[in-house]
């Protein structure tokens, strides 16, 4: 459960699937041994295929809290500097409006 960083991105593409990607900001609240309250906040980029991509693109803006259900993937790829790179992602099955309001 996070709130989307920025609006989800999403495309058509030439074999007429969707998809779309965003990114979730998870927040992990915990006190130091002095009592102080610490936030940190971890981002995860999430990615979603046909009817969830649509509904996604359709349901979900910047800042609003959603529950995603979905697996890991690890993708590698080459970058323009031709270093090899992996990034994680959160393949979506099902998602889930909290009915919060905004933080963003």
């Amino acid at each position: 459960m996070g709130h989307l960083g920025a609006d989800p991105e999403f495309k058509q593409l030439e074999n007429g699937k969707c998809l779309s990607k965003f990114r979730l900001a998870t927040n992990e609240i915990y006190k130091t041994k002095e009592g102080e309250k610490v936030t940190t906040t971890q981002w995860h980029q999430c990615v979603a295929w046909g009817k969830q991509a649509e509904l996604i693109n359709q349901l979900l803006k910047k800042g609003k809290e959603v529950v995603v259900l979905g697996k890991i993937n690890y993708r590698n790829y080459e970058d323009k500097e031709g270093q090899n790179r992996t990034v994680s992602e959160i393949v979506i099955n099902e998602f889930s409006l909290t009915g919060k309001r905004e933080t963003a």
